[in-house]
C-alpha cells in the first residue's frame, strides 16, 4: 500500500534539506500494510479511474484523500462516487470532507448557498460563502502549512527521468518494482485515444511526448506485445512520420540513449559559457528553466555522451523509424519536426 509522508525525511540518507523537508512529499510503499478495506478501496478508485480516463484526466488525488481524511468518502470531480469511496464512506460514517479535516479537526457546519438565476447575494450570503472557502482551504492543508497535491501536468519530465536512469545503470537502483509498476500505470493512464500522448494529461497528441513516453515504457520493461496501447503508441509514431520528426528535447533524449544519432542534431555548444557574461547571449542570462536545462544538454552534447547499447535500445533502433536505421539521413533529420508538434504563437 503506497502512504504520502509529508514534511518527512530525516531517515532516509538519499534526502537532503535545508528548512526540515517542510514542503516535502514522498510517496513510499508499505508492503506491510495489511488494512483489506483499505487496500481494496485504493484498488476500486485505481480501476475506477482507469475507465473514464479520457473523460477525467486528471486524478483529483483520490488515494491522498482517502488516506489523510482517515479514509471517508471521496467523490470523484465529477461528483460520482466510486466503489471504493463508497465502501470507506459506509465504514467511516461520515460524508465526503476536506482532504486534513480529520487531523486538522475542522468541521464546515455552514449552510450552502444557492441563488437562482438573476439572484441577489445579501451580505450574510457572500459573509457565508468566503467562511465556507477559508474553512474548505484550511482542511486541505498539510500540518507543515503547505498545500500538498499531485503534480500532474506536463508528461515528458517522467520519461527524461526514466531515460538518465537507464543510461547512467541506476534504474532498477532508484525504483523499485512497486515504483515501476505505478509509473507504466501512470503513463498508460494518460495515453490519449488515438494511442500517442500530449504535452500535459489533457493536450493532443505530439511526436515528442508520444516518443518519449513510448521509450519510457519500453526501457521499463514494456514490449510490443505487453499490450495493445504499445502497438497502438509505434503505430501512431510510424503514421507521422517516426521519431526523426520529433522536437529538440526528444533529440537530445534519444542521442544520449543511442537510438538517435549526435549529427542530427542541431549544436548545443558548450563553449558559449565561456563568453563573457556581459553579452546579452550569455546563457547565464536565460530564464532559468532554459538556463537549467542547456547547461546539462551543453556539456552532454560536447561529450557526444552516449549510454550503453543495450538491447531494448538495439530494438529501439528499428521500432521508431520507417526507414532502416543506418540509412537515416541526420543532416536532413536535424531541422525535422511533425505538424502536430508545431505551436505558433
Amino acid at each position: 500500500m503506497w502512504r504520502l509522508k509529508i514534511a518527512e525525511g530525516s531517515d532516509n540518507p538519499l534526502l537532503r534539506t535545508t528548512n526540515g523537508h517542510v514542503g516535502r512529499q514522498v510517496w513510499e510503499f508499505d508492503p506491510a500494510w495489511d488494512d483489506p478495506e483499505e487496500i481494496a478501496a485504493a484498488d476500486a478508485a485505481r480501476r475506477e479511474f482507469t475507465s473514464r480516463r479520457h473523460q477525467m484526466k486528471n486524478s483529483s488525488d483520490l488515494l491522498m484523500r482517502m488516506q489523510h481524511d482517515g479514509v471517508a468518502a471521496v467523490r470523484s470531480a465529477s461528483g460520482h462516487e466510486s466503489g471504493g469511496a463508497a465502501a470507506c464512506r459506509q465504514r467511516s460514517g461520515r460524508g465526503a470532507c476536506g482532504i486534513f479535516s480529520k487531523s486538522n479537526g475542522l468541521k464546515i457546519d455552514l449552510p450552502h448557498i444557492k441563488l437562482e438565476e438573476h439572484g441577489y447575494a445579501t451580505e450574510e450570503d457572500v459573509l457565508i460563502s468566503l467562511k465556507r472557502a477559508i474553512s474548505r482551504y484550511s482542511t486541505l492543508q498539510a500540518h507543515d502549512g503547505h498545500w500538498p497535491g499531485d503534480y500532474a501536468g506536463t508528461l515528458f519530465l517522467l520519461p527524461s527521468l526514466i531515460v538518465a536512469l537507464h543510461v547512467t545503470g541506476a534504474l532498477t537502483t532508484v525504483l523499485t518494482s512497486e515504483h515501476q509498476k505505478e509509473i507504466r500505470r501512470y503513463l498508460y493512464n494518460h495515453q490519449n485515444e488515438d494511442g500517442g500522448w500530449g504535452l500535459h494529461i489533457e493536450g493532443t497528441s505530439t511526436m515528442f511526448c508520444s516518443v518519449m513516453n513510448y521509450v519510457a515504457l519500453r526501457l521499463l520493461g514494456e514490449g510490443l506485445d505487453s499490450s495493445g496501447e504499445m502497438l497502438q503508441a509505434r503505430s501512431w509514431i510510424l503514421d507521422h512520420g517516426g521519431a526523426t520528426l520529433t522536437p529538440s528535447w526528444g533529440k537530445f533524449f534519444l542521442s544520449v540513449l543511442g537510438v538517435y544519432d549526435w549529427s542530427g542534431n542541431n549544436p548545443l555548444p558548450p563553449e558559449i559559457w565561456m563568453l563573457p557574461y556581459f553579452l546579452p547571449i550569455h546563457p547565464g542570462r536565460m530564464w532559468c528553466n532554459c538556463r537549467l536545462v542547456y547547461l546539462p544538454m551543453s556539456f552532454l552534447y560536447g561529450k557526444r555522451f552516449v549510454g550503453a547499447m543495450t538491447s531494448v535500445v538495439l530494438d529501439l533502433r528499428k521500432e521508431l523509424y520507417n526507414v532502416p536505421y543506418d540509412v537515416i539521413d541526420w543532416d536532413k533529420a536535424r531541422n525535422g519536426c511533425a505538424k502536430v508538434s508545431l505551436i505558433f504563437t
